[in-house]
């Protein structure tokens, strides 16, 4: 790899790096919001909305991300919806991780003890108030380490959006290949900048943990 090299197309690669991470940040916080309705759906006692949210998430879960991103994507293209790419980027990654959020969040609510609502409940607390004053912070405190995986997750796997030629980190690598004629390079320097990223948001979520711990 020539100084040269690293000259002419290292900004390419800057600007595909900070797509993506701007792609999964905005992502990661609309899928937990709909994953949080998924999840509270899902644990309703009514059928008519524990239904389409079991439905939701079993179809999104067993489906490939490629296939919901063409069917969003070109979906809205035959309705003649025009959205900038970015704005489609995410709202596909975040239909799709919501799917996988909504479990993750279901997961950490029924992992709180029980004896907390009972409790809350013995005291005059109503359902929803205790729900959201003494249960979702337990919960949210138990699934910060798992929403933080999900992120790392998101940044390699939205790479898929390069296929429609949205301009991340991995369609700008496609570009430097094909006007280098180099097949290989380039995605290796695409693969260094997606180990730094996703080294550095584990290290992040690392010390936040430590710091939930020293809380404790």
């Amino acid at each position: 790899m020539s100084i040269e090299f690293l000259q002419t197309y290292l900004p390419l690669y800057f600007r595909g790096a900070g797509y993506t991470i701007a792609l999964s940040f905005f992502s990661i916080i609309f899928g937990v919001l709909l994953g949080s309705l998924l999840a509270v759906m899902k644990m309703s006692k009514k059928s008519w909305l524990r239904g389409p949210a079991k439905a939701y998430i079993q179809v999104v879960r067993g489906t490939p991300l490629l296939v919901q991103l063409f069917i969003i994507y070109y979906g809205l293209y035959t309705m003649n919806i025009e959205l900038p790419d970015f704005m489609s980027g995410v709202i596909t990654v975040s239909l799709n991780s919501a799917a996988y959020i909504a479990e993750i969040i279901r997961a950490g609510i029924q992992a709180v003890d029980k004896g907390q609502m009972e409790a809350a409940r013995s005291i005059g607390m109503s359902h929803n108030l205790a729900m959201r004053q003494i249960i979702y912070p337990q919960a949210l405190k138990n699934i910060l380490p798992a929403l933080g995986n999900e992120f790392i997750t998101l940044m390699k796997e939205s790479s898929i959006i390069s296929v429609v030629g949205m301009r991340d980190l991995m369609f700008n690598a496609q570009v430097v290949a094909g006007a280098t004629y180099q097949p290989f390079m380039p995605y290796i320097v695409a693969a260094v900048f997606y180990f730094f990223m996703t080294s550095v948001a584990s290290m992040l979520l690392t010390m936040f943990e430590r710091r939930l711990k020293q809380s404790d």
